[in-house]
């Protein structure tokens, strides 16, 4: 095996593991934070939710919104100070997990909201005639009866972040990203730019017939 091949994989197979950090480590801050904040959009909604609350709502809402609406580089540019704050540093990484982490949070905050919301009304009037609180109509009715459509949510919200990893390459975030810029664009080596591409595809791929697998066999569960 020559230098070239050898190089090729190393350049390669580094950004892959980098993009595979970025969107293992980003799900999981964004599931944490974003998931209490759907849940309570849900339940505190103030035509249907189990504790209606309309002007916090409208506030948490409205930012949301805003943050959904920031595109995805222009947010890493605006939050490189806080991200020097967090992490010390404004590129790499373990930086871009930041403005990852801070792009997706709101997208699940939604994807929870939406799908605890799709759960039968009945469900939940059955659930208050037992005499369930509402603490336990969240976590043993509303949760477990929305699970297969979170995790369709979740799928989609990996899948973004690795399309939001490639971005961060663009501003020093590491990963397939910043090989398909660096090498492929720049020094016109188009087999860098070819495979990035594919493997970027091959994750997409693979997450969603995970993914999808996951929720069918909930589905079928219940």
């Amino acid at each position: 095996m020559n230098q070239a091949v050898i190089k090729y994989l190393s350049v390669i197979g580094t950004a892959t593991w980098q993009t595979f950090v970025m969107v293992l480590f980003s799900t999981l801050f964004s599931v944490i934070i974003g998931f209490p904040l759907g849940v309570y959009l849900c339940t505190s909604d103030p035509a249907n939710g189990l504790h209606p609350q309309k002007a916090v709502n409208q506030v948490l809402s409205i930012i949301i919104n805003i943050l959904r609406a920031i595109p995805f580089v222009i947010l890493v540019i605006l939050l490189f100070p806080f991200t020097r704050l967090v992490v010390r540093t404004a590129i790499g990484t373990k930086a871009s997990i930041v403005p990852l982490t801070i792009a997706a949070a709101p997208f699940v905050a939604r994807v929870i909201e939406s799908s605890l919301k799709e759960v039968d009304p009945g469900v939940i009037q059955a659930a208050r005639a037992m005499g369930s609180t509402n603490f336990q109509i969240i976590f043993k009715v509303l949760i477990p009866e929305a699970m297969p459509s979170i995790v369709n949510g979740i799928t989609l919200t990996v899948i973004n972040l690795i399309g939001y990893s490639a971005m961060a390459g663009t501003v020093g975030g590491g990963g397939l990203g910043d090989v398909a810029i660096r090498y492929g664009y720049q020094r016109y080596r188009v087999e860098y730019m070819l495979g990035s591409v594919a493997i970027i595809l091959i994750l997409v791929e693979i997450i969603q017939v995970l993914g999808t697998h996951i929720s069918n066999k909930m589905q079928a569960k219940r």
